[in-house]
């Protein structure tokens, strides 16, 4: 009897005990770090209260009413997507920013090398020449049309301007004979045949094609990553990561210590659940990024931007000069194939094209300074394109920055702006149940190896359809740009290996009329005319020579400059 009431004694001791250490703690911090958060609740409980009514934090006493609890599960969203955007910012400011630079100075060079050479052919050659323009503007149209996304085939493109330069230059070099349409499509299937401008066209062609799909793939992919970056970065959080999210943030609160940060590997498990999804982007992530070094490699490699704009007009002009060596045998062959055309009807000037052009074209001379307005447009050119090289090195040393970024970020939030504990004392933060050691160890990542995370319920049978679909949209970049490496463009893969021309046989022989070759003869005499019109006796003559030597002359003037 006596040991009862011993036993009874001691049990109303401990509760008085209890019932005292129950109302000295009172939740008048929680109210002032509540308002130093800035919210704003109807009621919050001056002293501790039964938690029965909590479905997130510990049940039990506590600060916390449902009110203050519902709240914090909002403020808990709205605290995770602003971290998940801080954290990824300069993520996305980086494929924003080197996106709009490389593609701003791409087009920049382009404009800048039209430019130049129309400038020059405008100011030394005149009329002639902007009759003739056209060839070369729809050249640079084309070429800017399929960098900015255009469905043009690179290989057909420059088959046709090959083709119509070919067309051009008969019809000036034979001016004496009437050429129609008709005939014109003749002369283009015996193309390949012909070669009339040596094998300029052929390497030209392998120069600008690799070129231009590795910056058109290059730029592309720079839309693609940062478009996967801002998309992944705006994905929704789960009911379940709320939850546990607003268990490591802000329960603590409830228990009246809301100074406690959350235990560094606390926090990995809770953003490991809520990032699954995003951690399973990474492996295509760094294969994107892999290609994407890759191709600019290329870019700075001898398949460089720099390495086809640089000689163009030299390579254009040699062609030039193959033409006009060959225009006999051509247009000899030509006839074979395609039938004498019929004589023009036009007495020809008793002063020879010699009388009225004293100096043959000239070999390009290294010594020759070009004029003060060429110079100054191709510095101009020479600026942007180092300007832009120095871009591409920039771009490669961010691309390597970004890899695993995605299965590095849950760490990256945890370590943002003092969001857990850090290195402080295992004993010194909240471990989602009270103030002390988290014991379970941290999860891998990516979504199926979430089935076990102690904090956050995922279900691992449903990915998330946005991230899927960004997966998707590297996966299919990623094969653009290897294909880009290797000079194939996958937009033309399925179109047939042609050579340039669209036909074959010609059926004609080597050998040449003595009145071809001497006609020949006479066009190859030619000079520029830098004071005027020609004078109306060689009314015909004029254009038909100034067109191919002023091409040839401006884009020799135009190598020096780089030079």
């Amino acid at each position: 009897m006596l040991r009862l009431e011993t036993i009874l004694c001691t049990f109303s001791v401990l509760s008085v005990a209890a019932r005292a250490d129950f109302k000295a703690r009172n939740c008048s911090e929680v109210r002032e770090a509540c308002v130093r958060k800035g919210f704003s609740f109807s009621h919050v409980p001056q002293q501790e209260i039964p938690g029965d009514h909590l479905r997130v934090c510990p049940q039990g006493n506590t600060c916390c009413t449902q009110e203050m609890e519902d709240k914090f599960g909002q403020q808990s969203k709205q605290d995770f997507e602003n971290l998940l955007n801080e954290t990824s910012h300069g993520l996305r400011i980086t494929f924003v920013s080197r996106h709009q630079r490389f593609d701003e100075f791409f087009l920049e060079l382009l404009e800048n090398t039209e430019r130049s050479l129309n400038e020059m052919f405008v100011r030394t050659y005149g009329k002639p020449y902007m009759q003739n323009a056209e060839v070369f503007e729809n050249l640079f149209a084309e070429l800017k049309r399929y960098y900015t996304g255009g469905n043009v085939n690179l290989e057909e493109m420059l088959n046709d301007f090959w083709s119509r330069l070919l067309e051009r230059m008969f019809t000036l070099l034979n001016s004496q004979y009437v050429i129609t349409e008709d005939y014109l499509e003749c002369i283009s299937k015996y193309t390949d045949q012909l070669k009339p401008f040596g094998d300029v066209p052929r390497k030209l062609k392998a120069q600008v094609t690799r070129a231009f799909i590795a910056a058109r793939t290059f730029v592309q992919g720079l839309s693609v990553g940062r478009e996967v970056a801002q998309r992944v970065s705006k994905v929704s959080s789960t009911p379940a990561c709320l939850k546990a999210l607003t268990k490591m943030l802000y329960c603590p609160f409830c228990q009246g210590t809301s100074g406690v940060k959350p235990c560094k590997n606390y926090c990995f498990n809770v953003m490991k659940g809520c990032l699954a999804n995003q951690a399973d982007l990474d492996p295509e992530w760094n294969q994107y990024i892999d290609a994407m070094l890759l191709v600019a490699q290329r870019l700075e490699g001898p398949f460089n931007i720099e390495s086809v704009m640089d000689p163009i007009d030299v390579k254009i002009s040699e062609a030039i000069m193959n033409m006009q060596d060959n225009s006999a045998q051509v247009s000899y062959r030509v006839f074979q194939g395609c039938g004498q055309p019929k004589p023009a009807g036009i007495t020809r000037s008793t002063r020879g094209v010699s009388d009225v052009f004293s100096t043959r074209f000239r070999p390009y001379n290294p010594e020759e300074p070009p004029t003060t307005a060429a110079g100054t447009s191709l510095d101009r050119l020479r600026i942007v394109w180092r300007t832009m090289q120095h871009s591409v090195v920039d771009i490669k040393e961010k691309l390597k920055l970004s890899k695993k970024f995605w299965s590095n970020l849950p760490e990256a939030m945890c370590l943002e702006d003092g969001v857990t504990a850090g290195n402080a004392s295992e004993e010194e933060c909240w471990n989602g149940h009270t103030k002390g050691r988290y014991f379970p160890e941290v999860q891998k990542d990516g979504l199926t190896n979430q089935v076990n995370n102690p904090e956050v319920a995922v279900d691992i049978t449903r990915p998330d359809t946005v991230i899927r679909q960004q997966i998707m949209a590297l996966r299919v970049m990623t094969n653009k740009l290897k294909n880009a490496y290797n000079g194939n463009d996958i937009n033309f893969q399925d179109i047939s290996d042609e050579g340039s021309g669209s036909g074959s046989g010609s059926g004609c022989t080597e050998a040449c009329t003595t009145e071809t070759y001497r006609a020949a003869t006479e066009i190859l005499v030619v000079k520029a005319d830098r004071s005027g019109p020609v004078e109306d006796s060689a009314p015909l003559r004029a254009p038909s020579v100034a067109l191919p030597t002023t091409l040839a002359l401006l884009a020799l003037t135009l190598h020096w400059q780089w030079r």
